[in-house]
């Protein structure tokens, strides 16, 4: 190894809620342990965290992630700002993963690979209100606040459809944007959707206006109306940053997510994936369980003890001189760790 090659058991990409609670745990698990993060994520542009239990509204998604990686970095792992632009599987069944060309972009071999890499939300056009203050990407997360406020929701999928009937759960005041496109969603789901009162708005927007709090107030259509709208929800669609998943060889869903086991491990051995790149609900409680489930079975095929008979059979008896089965640095980690509780 070179002196920019840098070792490890474990190394996660990204550094989300999903990423950083696989960290947590394989950290706390006794497994050398890196995060590399370009930066930013739908965790990162929330304003506000709504549906994690113990985590009040007013923490915002920045906060959040800062005291993770805070966290995960006091328990001994080591965080890294950058892009991690390939990973191969080496000959001895570890994986390397290089964030450059050049000699001093720093090399990461290890064990395990973790992708929590995530996804981008498909943007529609402008005008359009700030995200958390009228654009919201979450129905699960951001319904509640819409309770008894006029809403739109914007597209022309099955999914727009069928959200748009969704928030009648919660308000009688729903329109469909169109936004002038054509409408994609099937004739049955037009059906179901026509008897349902949400109003469909085929004109495109062409103004918007904001309260003075900065909220949505409204939208200016092309036939000169205005309609009032305290928030809503683009349904255009996800773009998997899934770089990474294609050069591993990872089979992927037909929807675009990576296929996984229940512990999170691709159908390549060693990689696993969690959070957003993986089927079901995108919600950060859902994603944190992804990581432990994750970092929990990274533990089972990393750990030292207890050898197996055979390996017995064929090395011996595992001496004292052996054990703990923990690296240095973790082990000064965890000590400091017991200190600083103690104070």
């Amino acid at each position: 190894m070179t002196d920019h090659v840098r070792e490890y058991e474990v190394a996660v990409v990204g550094g989300g809620p999903a990423g950083l609670t696989t960290a947590l745990y394989t950290t706390r698990l006794s497994h050398d342990t890196v995060v590399i993060n370009r930066g930013g994520g739908r965790a990162a542009m929330m304003t506000d965290t709504h549906n994690v239990i113990g985590i009040t509204e007013d923490v915002s998604g920045n906060e959040l992630l800062r005291t993770a990686r805070e966290q995960i970095q006091h328990y001994g792992a080591d965080y890294v700002r950058n892009y991690v632009e390939s990973v191969v599987e080496t000959d001895d069944g570890r994986f390397r993963l290089s964030t450059g060309d050049g000699e001093e972009d720093p090399e990461f071999v290890a064990d395990r690979v973790v992708l929590a890499t995530g996804f981008n939300d498909e943007r529609p056009d402008p005008p359009l209100p700030p995200t958390g203050r009228g654009l919201h990407w979450c129905l699960h997360c951001d319904a509640y606040m819409f309770v008894d406020e006029p809403v739109f929701v914007m597209g022309t999928g099955e999914s727009a459809a069928h959200v748009a009937m969704i928030m009648l759960n919660f308000t009688d005041e729903v329109d469909l944007l169109t936004r002038g496109d054509k409408i994609q969603w099937s004739d049955e789901t037009d059906r179901q959707l026509r008897a349902h009162p949400v109003e469909i708005i085929e004109d495109d927007i062409v103004q918007m206006e904001k309260d003075d709090d900065g909220w949505l107030a409204g939208f200016e259509f092309e036939d000169g109306q205005f309609r009032e709208y305290r928030g809503g929800f683009p349904m255009y669609g996800s773009n998997y940053n899934a770089e990474l998943v294609e050069q591993l060889g990872c089979e992927r869903n037909d929807d675009g997510t990576v296929a996984v086991t229940d512990a999170g491990e691709t159908s390549v051995s060693g990689v696993y994936a969690v959070g957003d790149l993986t089927p079901g609900h995108n919600q950060i409680p859902v994603a944190m369980g992804e990581g432990a489930n994750a970092g929990i079975d990274i533990h089972y095929g990393l750990r030292e003890f207890p050898k197996s008979v055979e390996d017995i059979e064929a090395e011996g008896e595992v001496s004292r001189d052996e054990v703990p089965g923990i690296s240095r640095k973790l082990r000064e980690a965890a000590r400091e760790f017991r200190v600083a509780g103690d104070d």
